[in-house]
């Protein structure tokens, strides 16, 4: 057939000359002529016959493709008709059409687009004369172009005949070689074995590419390197191929290395006219799918282009085509080119054609339906010109970060780019949006327009920045990376570009704050507080008033604040900060506001938020401070645990606020921040980074007072530039000759050994509050007198009303610096009144000099702040001090907790019994120091013997057959290290019932934390924006450091909120501001909370910045009526998720399979694509949770494997 086309081309010069006004197209009766012969003629000047006008056009597909020939069709002044299927009742395209009809009622998804019959029968019943089939779906099946014609509609497109032979990439090939185009080697006909497709293999050889015979778009496309992967790739590649076209055979060509796949737009009519609207270049591919295309092709060469665009009408002209279609070229290195195929419709990336010639090619297709010629529509080779650049991106909802697996969802935020030269072309462009996981995963085309290619990437580089899209993840990072590339921006690159540079797929991770935030509100609003209260008292609704300071009040500038002791440690260094403060003479004091006061009253739950709003203000009002403690103890996991802020954030933070007073911490020598002991690597690592965050002076002290424990602590703070304030954990009464395990001679001892070991300063730390003012003459002088030159810090608690008393009492024996907390934050298990001791010594030698007006301003701001707390305040059971603790020395923080537990668990009445145990379990322990976690060890042996009322003389008759607590068992193991005195016998051996213990130092037999692993699992788990102090966070509290990276990753920076809407959430109708950055505040306003949906959903609206948002919330509450699938374990290896939205196509191993890892498991399908899932791990397969046909969201749980 193809030789007598050829045959017939060459009589083309003597029909026109014989029939000449047949040739020229006029409507001779009886005087058409052949279509082989009118194909080949040259340029008609006149129409061939009366033109048909459309008036009414339907397009048979959806999406962005329906509303582009609409759009075309309503500047012609045609009526528009749009077809949907049941999970498209609510999409745009239907919307912007002038009729819409429902098709495939019943039907799959994409089957109802592929229902021919149908979509025909509706075009009839509403008198619809011409259909456009837009691209995928029907658009290359010769069939519907058959029928559509037969029923005595107009098909815009090519003929059925030519859509068939180039929808057959065989017959395509043929037509190719007998126009004397050249092509690519490969199969003489569709292959539907897999015995076909090896033969074909052995006998060109490897690499090969297996083809969807009948579509493209990528779609049933596989590379085959090697003889083992031809029979996966040829099944996978057949059911693809059957999904998406509904034929599952394939074509077979022999791979080209590393070309320029490169496409020529042509137009054709009926009168045989032919031209090309020049070259796409299309070589940004992943998956064989198209990503951005280019027009024309960059640095292609003239005589290569001329050539290629001449092939490409040659070959049109011998076909016979008419309409819109393109002929597709692969580029090789040394500039030979090979036909590929002919794609016979409109192509997605239509539009950068378009904006490079000025030519609508949509409404060209309808008017050559229509009959209009080429010529009468002034196209004219010679008039086809380009001008300028033009680029295309197709942003999908597909998450690049995770191998470009489908994202489906709701779009909650849609706010797009534009500007001069920017083309959106869309159809789901919109918040409220819902991507489902049926159709293909396109959103938006973006198309740039500029002078040359440089400029055109950079203003698709800006408009793509412009985009916010939130709910549904894009493949927006991947573009970036892309446009910004400088082999890209070269303007040459080749279909390995993608593969060959990994670096594209680094993402800087989008931060989407506003969002993750109103999610956080809503969250709160519909399932109640996301961190536990404790009481059931509420937040005070009174913002605290910040007390103003000079320049505010004036409205001038912030001057720089005044000069602290922090100017002299970084001028002089630690060993000279420490004679000045020894040389100084009035008292110094320090500030335990921040920290050590807010764990002992409010349960350490005061935010970063209270405490930068007060910072300026302590900064330039109390510069004096020897320091501030703000850090270390329990602040550290419980900012993680319980605020959902970092700790590291919140220290630094702090520093640029408080440049001029030392910042100081709780550091518990090798047990660091924690409550165990943990690798010496990680001790020094720790410090070092605190230092390096901001922190200054380290309090280190061992819960034993176990000397190895404090001097591995002292020697990391050192190395890290810190100042070493060793502390001697206090017990007992120094005053009272009775008591002769810890009297003067021990502590001076012990003082000694810090001194040896490196001490700048030296702290007595009395954490219950048991250091009578006439002990605290007598141990201060003493150590005075012992050490002349080393300045000492003495801590206590004022549980027992005595703390003013005892902190007067040692800066008259010789103390430097006492702690103290600001007066409405102080007093009871909390540490002395500010106000009382700065009064005290107002006008003496031991002046403070710090401002008692300032002192109440201070405290005023913090008796309001500290109602925002209500739900964790103390004096909900604590109503005043209690002298009892000299007799059972509780310390500050554990008296507030034992209590409240007690209450809590109504035990109020027993309380007092837990306080007589806790003395009874201290002597039975060997009379320890009490500070954490040894008082945790009291503690817990205390509740122990009130819960099993057993006496001190029950416990030691009866430890053999006792289950103790674990903190018990571990303590006598050696876990805490060697207590003063050794440890009680024979308890210890009749508690430990021959279990192991440890001799000498517990950290010394830790093996090192490898922090580069530590950071790789991480950031496997986490993405890659793992910071260094999110390892050590992890080295020292794994679980609950994931625990808050997940929360924040979800919920954002809630940090930035208010502390009332924080707990509580806001009410609706509140409005708030939220900085999140300097320069930037969101302005939030909560319209309203819906009714529950049938998905147990709850709607919240918000305002933003004056735009509408909402969030869809799971009541918890009301969903636990509903089924849900379960999802997969995050973090467990052998929990396998589904890694896209999607439909199980095969399930591959069945329960008790032993599976190797990397071993296909599952077939799943989305979007027209199959994603074959492996096994994370070699085990056993456990249980499967799903089967064949199921339809699944993302991270649904598919099976779990128990692994090796």
């Amino acid at each position: 057939m193809f030789r007598l086309q050829a045959r017939l081309s060459s009589l083309c010069q003597s029909a026109r000359a014989q029939l000449p006004d047949v040739a020229r197209g006029h409507n001779h009766h009886g005087y058409r002529l052949p279509p082989g012969i009118a194909c080949s003629s040259t340029q008609v000047q006149s129409q061939s016959k009366p033109e048909e006008k459309i008036h009414k056009l339907m397009v048979a597909n959806r999406g962005e493709i329906a509303i582009r020939v609409f759009r075309a069709c309503t500047e012609m002044n045609i009526t528009t008709v749009a077809i949907y299927s049941e999970q498209d009742m609510m999409h745009m395209h239907r919307q912007k059409a002038d009729e819409s009809y429902l098709i495939g009622k019943g039907l799959p998804p994409v089957a109802a687009y592929l229902n021919i019959p149908e979509i025909i029968q509706v075009a009839k019943e509403n008198s619809v004369d011409a259909i456009h089939p837009g691209y995928g779906f029907l658009s290359e099946r010769d069939d519907f172009a058959q029928q559509v014609i037969e029923a005595g509609i107009k098909f815009i497109g090519p003929s059925p005949e030519v859509v068939r032979k180039m929808g057959d990439k065989v017959e395509a090939r043929q037509a190719a070689i007998a126009a004397g185009v050249q092509v690519v080697p490969g199969s003489d006909g569709p292959v539907s074995s897999i015995e076909e497709a090896r033969h074909f293999c052995e006998q060109y050889g490897l690499p090969v590419i297996f083809k969807a015979a009948y579509g493209g778009g990528g779609r049933g496309m596989r590379i085959v390197r090697s003889v083992e992967e031809i029979d996966e790739n040829f099944r996978r590649a057949t059911s693809e191929a059957e999904a998406a076209f509904g034929n599952g055979a394939l074509f077979l060509e022999k791979f080209i290395e590393r070309p320029r796949h490169i496409e020529v737009q042509i137009l054709g009519d009926r009168g045989g006219n032919v031209v090309h609207l020049y070259e796409r270049d299309c070589s940004v591919q992943r998956r064989h799918q198209k990503v951005v295309e280019i027009a024309p092709a960059p640095k292609l060469p003239k005589d290569i282009r001329d050539k290629m665009t001449a092939d490409a009408v040659k070959l049109a002209r011998f076909v016979g085509y008419e309409n819109a279609g393109t002929v597709e070229f692969l580029l090789d290195p040394s500039g030979q080119y090979y036909f590929i195929e002919v794609n016979a419709r409109l192509q997605v990336e239509h539009t950068v054609t378009e904006e490079v010639t000025g030519i609508d090619l949509v409404q060209s297709q309808i008017k050559i339906a229509e009959g209009q010629l080429l010529p009468d529509l002034g196209l004219n080779q010679e008039n086809i010109d380009l001008h300028g650049c033009a680029i295309q991106c197709r942003m999908t909802t597909e998450d690049p970060a995770r191998s470009f697996q489908p994202d489906i969802g709701r779009i909650e935020v849609f706010r797009s780019g534009e500007g001069m030269g920017i083309r959106l072309d869309s159809a789901l462009g919109f918040a409220g949006a819902i991507i489902s996981p049926y159709y293909d995963s396109l959103l938006v085309k973006v198309i740039a327009k500029a002078r040359d290619h440089p400029a055109a990437a950079a203003k698709m580089l800006r408009t793509l920045k412009e985009f916010r899209i939130r709910g549904v993840k894009t493949n927006i990072p991947f573009l970036l990376n892309v446009l910004q590339h400088d082999q890209f921006l070269s303007g040459v690159v080749d279909t390995y570009f993608i593969d060959e540079n990994p670096q594209l797929f680094k993402f800087y991770p989008t931060q989407n704050r506003a969002q993750k935030l109103l999610y956080y509100l809503a969250q709160v609003m519909v399932n109640g507080p996301q961190t536990p209260l404790a009481t059931d008292l509420q937040p005070s609704e009174i913002e605290p008033t910040v007390p103003l300071l000079p320049y505010e009040e004036t409205h001038t500038t912030a001057p720089a604040p005044p000069k602290g002791w922090r100017d002299v440690l970084i001028k002089e260094g630690p060993e000279a900060f420490a004679r000045k403060v020894r040389e100084h003479k009035g008292l110094l004091i320090m500030d335990t506001t921040f920290r050590d006061a807010h764990q002992s009253l409010l349960a350490t739950r005061v935010r970063t938020y209270d405490l930068k709003r007060i910072s300026p203000f302590v900064s330039h009002r109390f510069n004096n401070l020897y320091s501030l403690e703000n850090w270390g103890g329990a602040t550290f996991d419980v900012a993680m645990r319980f605020l959902h802020e970092c700790p590291w954030e919140r220290l630094e933070e702090l520093r640029k606020l408080v440049p001029n007073v030392p910042f100081q911490m709780l550091l518990r020598g090798a047990n660091a921040v924690g409550y165990t002991n943990y690798p010496d690597n990680v001790v020094y690592k720790f410090c070092d980074m605190a230092v390096k965050s901001g922190m200054d002076i380290f309090r280190i002290f061992d819960s034993l007072n176990y000397l190895p424990n404090i001097v591995v602590g002292m020697d990391a703070v050192g190395k890290a530039g810190g100042v070493i304030e060793a502390a001697i954990s206090y017990t007992g009464d120094v005053s009272d000759p009775t008591k002769t395990k810890y009297n003067l001679e021990y502590y001076v001892n012990l003082a000694t050994e810090l001194e040896k070991a490196g001490a700048h300063i030296l702290c007595i730390k009395d954490m219950a509050g048991v250091l009578k003012p006439k002990a605290a003459k007598l141990l201060v002088s003493t150590l005075r007198d012992k050490f002349p030159d080393l300045p000492i810090h003495v801590h206590t608690h004022d549980t027992a009303c005595a703390g003013v008393a005892s902190m007067l009492a040692a800066a008259e024996a010789g103390a430097d610096v006492v702690d103290v907390a600001v007066d409405s934050m102080s007093g009871l298990t909390s540490q002395p009144s500010m106000g009382a001791v700065v009064a005290a010594l107002e006008g003496t030698d031991l002046s403070t000099g710090i401002s008692m007006t300032d002192v109440t301003d201070y405290s005023a701001y913090w008796e309001q702040t500290r109602n925002l707390y209500a739900p964790f305040e103390c004096c909900k059971t604590l109503k005043s001090g209690n002298s009892d603790v000299y007799n059972n020395q509780i310390p500050g923080g554990q008296y507030t907790n034992l209590q409240f537990q007690a209450f809590s668990l109504g035990l109020a009445d027993q309380f007092e019994e837990v306080k007589r145990k806790y003395a009874e379990a201290n002597e039975l322990l060997g009379d320890i120091p009490k500070v954490t976690p040894s008082s945790k060890v009291v503690g817990d042996m205390a509740q122990f013997m009130v819960q099993n009322k057993l006496t001190k003389e029950m416990v030691e008759e009866r430890a053999a057959e006792l289950s103790f607590p674990a903190s018990v068992i571990e303590f006598f193991q050696g876990y805490l290290g060697v207590p003063p005195g050794g440890y009680p016998e024979p308890l210890r051996t009749k508690i430990l019932k021959g279990q192991p213990s440890l001799t000498g130092r517990p950290g010394e037999s830790l093996s090192a934390v490898d922090f580069d692993k530590l950071k790789a699992e991480l950031t496997e788990k986490h993405g890659h924006d793992v910071k260094e102090r999110d390892v050590i966070s992890s080295a020292l509290y794994p679980k609950v450091t994931d625990e808050f990276l997940e929360f924040r990753d979800k919920y954002g920076p809630v940090d930035t909120l208010g502390t009332r809407i924080f707990f509580k959430g806001p009410k609706v109708a509140q409005e708030m501001e939220v900085k999140i950055e300097k320069g930037k505040t969101l302005s939030i306003k909560t319209l309203a909370c819906g009714d529950l949906n049938k998905s147990g959903e709850r709607e919240v609206f918000f305002e933003l910045n004056g735009q509408l948002r909402s969030v869809k919330i799971k009541d918890e509450v009301a969903s636990k009526e509903l089924h849900f699938h379960p999802k997969a374990l995050k973090g467990v290896r052998g929990s396998v998720g589904a890694p896209m939205p999607g439909e199980v196509v095969d399930i591959k191993v069945k329960e008790g399979d032993k599976v190797e890892k990397g071993q296909p498991v599952l077939v799943l399908s989305a979007m027209k694509m199959e994603m074959v899932v492996t096994a994370p791990a070699s085990g056993v397969v456990k249980s499967i949770a799903v089967e064949k046909k199921m339809k699944l969201e993302g991270d649904d749980l598919l099976m779990d494997i128990e692994c090796d």
